[in-house]
C-alpha cells in the first residue's frame, strides 16, 4: 500500500515576529513546497529517505520501530562506531525523530504494526530558499499520523503555526493567534499590480529561532504596534494601487526596523533601488520582496542575486 501526502510552502507578508503575539497577518502558499510517499513493506523498520530539488538524496536514515531509534546497518553497510556516534548525534536524525515520537504520542496507533515503512520526501525547492522545508515536513507527518498539524508543531518545537496553514491552504490566508489559538480565513488577494512585484532571495538561510530570540528580547509596546499592524494588512487586501501598496510595506518596514533597532534590509543592501524592499519572515535571510519592472531582475543580478522570482512563478 502507497499513500502521498503534499504541503504547500510559505511567505509571511505582514506581521513577521509579531504574529507570536496575535498580529493580523497575511500569508501566502506558495508554488513550491513538499512530498511525503509512504509506502508498506514486509521489513519490520522504518527507512527514510529525503530528496532535494534535483533528487539528489541529501538525507536517509533508518529506525527501529520500536522507539524509533536508528539501527545499522544502513543501506547494507556496516557501520564503525564513530559513524555510529555520528549519525545518533546528527541534528537532522534527531529532528525527525522527535517529531515521529509526537505523531506518536497524539496517535498511539501511529506506527504501531508488524510490518515496515519506507519513506520518501521529496522537495521542489532548494532547502535554503527558506520556504518552508521543516512545517512541510510536519504538515505531511501529521496527514500521514492522522493528528492536529499545529498541535504537532507546538509539541515538537515551537512557532506561530502559520507556515502549517499555509501548508494546508491554497490561496491567501490571514492568520492571526487569538487565545494560542490559530484563526485562519482565506482571503481574496490577487493584486492588479502582480506583475510589479518579484521575490529575491537573499543566498543567506536565517534561523528564524535566532531571529525569535532578538525579537524577543526588546521592549515592544504591543497595544499600539498591533493595533498599527493589523490596519496595515488589512490595507494591503485592500489596495488597488502599486503606490499605495509600497507606502504600505515601507510603513511596515520602518515599524519592525524600530522595533529590532537595525536598518532596514533596503538601507542595508540597496540603497539606490528606485522601488520598494520589505523583508519577508525572519529578517537577515530568505527572500525579500520588491516592487519594479522589466528592469529588476538586471538591477539585483548586478548585485550577485541570481533568485529572482516574478509574483505570478512563486504564489498559488
Amino acid at each position: 500500500m502507497t499513500k502521498q501526502f503534499y504541503s504547500n510552502g510559505k511567505l509571511l507578508i505582514t506581521g513577521e515576529y509579531l504574529v507570536l503575539d496575535g498580529a493580523l497577518s497575511l500569508a501566502l502558499p506558495t508554488l513550491y513546497g513538499q512530498s511525503l510517499t509512504v509506502k508498506e513493506t514486509e521489513k519490520p523498520h522504518l527507512t527514510w529517505k529525503s530528496l532535494d530539488e534535483k533528487g539528489k538524496i541529501w538525507f536517509e536514515a533508518t529506525f527501529q520501530l520500536q522507539q524509533l531509534t536508528p539501527t545499522y546497518p544502513i543501506q547494507g553497510t556496516e557501520k564503525t562506531a564513530e559513524e555510529k556516534s555520528s549519525l545518533e548525534s546528527d541534528k537532522t536524525t534527531q529532528t525527525l525523530r522527535t517529531i515521529l515520537l509526537e505523531a506518536q504520542k497524539l496517535n498511539p496507533d501511529f506506527l504501531n504494526t508488524n510490518t515496515g515503512w519506507e519513506i520518501t520526501t521529496a522537495l521542489n525547492f532548494p532547502r535554503n530558499w527558506g520556504l518552508g522545508t521543516s512545517s512541510t515536513l510536519i504538515n505531511n507527518i501529521a496527514q500521514w499520523a492522522n493528528v492536529d498539524a499545529y498541535t504537532l508543531l507546538w509539541n515538537a518545537f515551537s512557532g506561530s503555526g502559520y507556515d502549517i496553514a499555509c501548508a494546508q491552504h491554497n490561496g491567501p490566508i490571514t492568520y492571526q493567534l487569538k487565545d494560542s489559538k490559530p484563526i485562519v480565513h482565506s482571503v481574496y488577494f490577487n493584486p492588479s499590480f502582480k506583475n510589479n512585484l518579484f521575490f529575491i532571495h537573499l543566498n543567506q538561510k536565517q534561523d528564524s529561532r535566532d531571529g525569535i530570540a532578538h525579537y524577543r528580547s526588546k521592549e515592544v509596546n504591543l497595544f499600539s504596534t498591533l493595533s498599527q499592524i493589523n490596519s496595515i494588512t488589512q490595507r494591503i487586501l485592500t489596495s488597488s494601487r502599486l503606490g499605495q501598496f509600497e507606502k504600505l510595506i515601507k510603513k511596515h518596514e520602518s515599524i519592525i526596523c524600530e522595533i529590532l533597532g537595525v536598518p532596514t534590509v533596503k538601507e542595508q543592501l540597496f540603497p539606490d533601488y528606485k522601488g520598494a524592499i520589505k523583508s519577508l519572515g525572519a529578517w537577515g535571510g530568505d527572500f525579500i520582496l520588491a516592487t519594479g519592472n522589466k528592469s529588476t531582475p538586471d538591477y539585483f543580478k548586478e548585485k550577485g542575486y541570481t533568485t529572482i522570482i516574478p509574483y505570478s512563478k512563486m504564489i498559488k
